[in-house]
Order: structure tokens, then C-alpha cells, then sequence
């Protein structure tokens, strides 16, 4: 009998224990490779989201803030911005886009934007890579909506179909408050951009208007106007005409600035952005900039996880450890036996490496293989939870630095099993069991 087939019956001989001893090695490899993977891969996909904007506004309390909320969709903004600071901003520059958005209402949970047409022709959600149309087209009168590719899966959204949306988001206490009275049609479905803008809906800044407005009068803002137009009044519709300046609000504006064919970067940002955060009444953002200051912040907890996942790396060659030094208690007899065959005691320690090495190599081999399917179930639930796609993929390089340690780790935890077989007395353990 040669020696792999020794190591291979002593490994069937405690199936269970070697079977345990390979799924906590498997795991081990699995989490430290998947953390790995997507640690890189969600940076790139957040550094991606931000689009072509060079300068993001917003009345949030920080940039940061204002980014998450504008771009991602974290939260409603709760502070306006009036209609005539954004004019006021648009006419300050000779911007190549100024785009003013509006967020607040929601449709089943995903975030409605209300916005003008540029946003759909102009902005891009990925730098390069412009909105495209599954099918339909973009919104282009009042009380049309273009669904993104995940919003529109998610709840079965068709060109042509009429749909209502809530005030608030789905975590606002008035996320029941219901615009039933004026239903939206459903004109574009757009293409799977990668982005967090997948799971949004967008419409025209004048619907959104014209709804708040109407929202506004019937709670009781407008109660001395409805006083004096009789109760008939009641039942018409606003209309743009109907509109105050008080009506006309937004909660961001995108700005990108002129540059040069083929170029993404412009010498006039940072002076813009200084000047514009001068303005106290607003809060000015470079989307870029915040991202990396936010990977910087949640940088020291992926390097926590990471080091959760080697320890838990560690605490199984431990097992491997432990396990076999259980066992040699039990084989010392057929250790002695194999000394007694001809086996040197230097061949006894290989075949106790050999065995916590196999039983390492067959853990590492098959979190390697778990982890190519655990990234692709993180991606799926952050792409369905935040939007995002979070392409995790497992480098080959860094896989087999991670197997090849594990390994190592076994073949280490093998020492100590390996010296007490080693160390087997033969006379003494081949006395007849009394």
C-alpha cells in the first residue's frame, strides 16, 4: 500500500471529522475571497455611478450627503432649492448642461425623479455611456414617465401603462399618501446601465409641480384662494399657468462644464466650485471627490472584515490541528504497526503533513469554487437592494494566493499531529490489548 492510499484511508476511516474539518476550511477561503473581490469591485462600481457631472448642488447638510441622496437615491433630500436659484446658478456660468432634479415621490419603493429632458439626452449615468431605450421613448409632455430597466422588471412596467405615484419614499411616514388623481404613462423603458439609476423613474419637473401644488391647496395651504372660487374650483386640475414661484422647486442640480473633445476634465472646475460654495444657502459637491472620500471611510471596515475572514482561515487549520491530534491518540497502534512494517519515523511525520495538507488542498479547492458563486449572489442582491452593479469577480491571481496560504496553513497545522506520530513509542502500543 503506498502512501496516498494510507492518507486517503485514514482520512475515509474519519469521514466526519475530515468532512467538518474541509467545509470550515471551505468557508474560510470562500468569505476571504469574496470579501476580496467585491471590496475592489463595489469602489469601482460607486466611482462609475457618478456619471459625467463635474459639480453636484443640493441644499443637503454635506456633500457627501448630497451625493448618496442625488446620484444614489439614498434618501429623499428634505431642504429645497428654489426655481430662481437655479437660475440664477444656470445664468452664472456658461455651463456646458445645467440639469435641475426633483426627488421626493416614489413608485412601490423605487425613486421617482422629476427632471427636464437633458437628463435623459445628456446626462450619463455611466461616463461614456449614454441612457439607452429597451423600448419607447423619453418623456415629452406632462405626466410621462421613462421606468429604469430594474424599476421596470421589478413591477412589470410596459410601454403604455398607466401608474400612480406616492408621496414620499417607501421608508416615509407619507409614503402612503397616493397622487391617484393624476396617473402617469408609461412612455420609455430604458436599457441596464449598471447604475444606481436603473431602479429609477423619471418624469417632468411641471407634472411634479402641478401635483404638489394641487397636494398643497387640498391640505390647506391655499385656503384663502379656495374660499373666494367657490367649491367648483376644487375639482379642476392646476395647470402650468397656475403655478407660483413658491411651486417651482428642486432638490439638485447637475453641472458640467465645457471641455475638450474627447476630454472628461476641465481647468475652470475648481475655481467654479469655489465659487459656488461661497453661497451659503447651498452645498456644492464634486461626485468623484466625495466617492473617494466615502471608500476612504468604509476602507477601515473592509480591512476589519478581511481581517475576520483570515482569522477565521486560522481558526480552521487550528481544527485541522486538533482533529488530528484526537486521532493519532487513537491510531497510535497502527502507527506502530507501520514502524514495525518498515516505515521510518520520518516517513510516519509525511504521511501526518500529507494528510492535513490533502485535507487543506480539498477545502481551499472547494471555497475557491464557492466563492465564484457567493460573488455572483452579493452582485444580484446589491444590484436588486441599491442598484448598483457590483461586477465581483474573482482574480485568479489573488485566488491562488489565497489557496495556496490556506494550504500552507494545514500543512502547518499538521506539525504537531505529525511529532507524537513521530514520537510513537512501537513497543509500548503493540503490548495485547488487555
Amino acid at each position: 500500500m503506498n502512501d496516498m492510499a494510507i492518507v486517503l484511508r485514514s482520512v475515509r476511516i474519519r469521514l466526519l471529522a475530515s468532512s467538518v474539518t474541509v467545509a470550515m476550511v471551505a468557508i474560510a477561503v470562500a468569505l476571504l475571497l469574496v470579501l476580496l473581490s467585491l471590496r475592489e469591485a463595489a469602489s469601482q462600481a460607486f466611482r462609475r455611478g457618478t456619471g459625467n457631472i463635474h459639480l453636484l448642488v443640493s441644499a443637503d447638510a454635506s456633500p457627501l450627503v448630497g451625493v448618496l441622496n442625488g446620484l444614489f437615491y439614498a434618501n429623499a433630500p428634505a431642504n429645497p432649492i428654489v426655481w430662481t436659484k437655479y437660475e440664477e446658478i444656470k445664468n452664472s456660468f456658461p455651463w456646458q448642461w445645467a440639469i435641475p432634479t426633483q426627488l421626493g415621490d416614489s413608485f412601490r419603493g423605487n425613486p421617482v425623479m422629476a427632471t427636464t429632458p437633458e437628463f435623459l439626452s445628456n446626462f450619463e449615468p455611466v461616463n461614456g455611456q449614454p441612457f439607452q431605450y429597451a423600448s419607447g421613448r423619453a418623456f415629452a409632455t406632462d405626466f410621462q414617465v421613462v421606468a429604469g430597466s430594474q424599476a421596470a422588471s421589478e413591477h412589470g412596467l410596459t410601454v403604455g401603462q398607466k401608474i400612480v405615484f406616492a408621496h414620499g419614499t417607501g421608508a416615509s411616514r407619507e409614503g402612503g399618501h397616493q397622487h391617484a388623481g393624476h396617473p402617469y404613462e408609461v412612455v420609455g423603458i430604458l436599457k441596464t446601465t449598471g447604475s444606481a439609476h436603473d431602479r429609477a423613474l423619471f418624469t417632468n419637473l411641471q407634472s411634479t409641480w402641478i401635483v404638489h401644488a394641487e397636494d398643497r391647496r387640498e391640505s390647506g395651504e391655499h385656503a384663502a384662494h379656495e374660499e373666494a372660487t367657490t367649491g367648483a374650483h376644487e375639482e379642476e386640475s392646476l395647470t402650468a399657468a397656475d403655478l407660483t414661484d413658491s411651486d417651482k422647486l428642486v432638490t439638485g442640480i447637475l453641472l458640467r462644464l465645457p471641455t475638450r473633445p474627447g476630454s472628461d476634465a476641465s481647468a475652470s472646475i475648481a475655481a467654479q466650485f469655489d465659487r459656488l460654495r461661497r453661497d451659503m444657502a447651498i452645498t456644492v459637491a464634486q461626485p468623484a471627490q466625495q466617492i473617494g472620500r466615502l471608500m476612504a471611510i468604509v476602507g477601515d471596515i473592509d480591512w476589519l472584515f478581511l481581517a475576520m475572514a483570515v482569522v477565521v482561515l486560522v481558526s480552521s487549520a487550528i481544527s485541522i490541528m486538533l482533529a488530528m491530534v484526537a486521532s493519532m491518540e487513537l491510531r497510535r497502534r497502527q502507527v506502530a504497526v507501520l514502524r514495525v512494517l518498515g516505515a521510518s519515523a520520518w516517513r510516519v511525520f509525511a504521511l501526518a503533513i500529507t494528510e492535513s495538507t490533502l485535507i487543506g488542498l480539498i477545502g481551499a479547492i472547494l471555497g475557491a469554487l464557492l466563492a465564484f458563486g457567493g460573488c455572483a449572489i452579493a452582485s444580484t442582491v446589491l444590484a436588486q437592494r441599491i442598484g448598483i452593479t457590483v461586477a465581483g469577480t474573482i482574480d485568479l491571481r489573488s485566488a491562488s494566493f489565497v489557496v495556496a496560504g490556506a494550504v500552507a496553513l494545514a500543512a502547518l497545522a499538521g506539525v504537531v499531529p505529525a511529532i507524537k506520530s513521530y514520537r510513537t513509542p512501537v513497543a509500548r502500543h503493540l503490548r495485547p490489548i488487555a
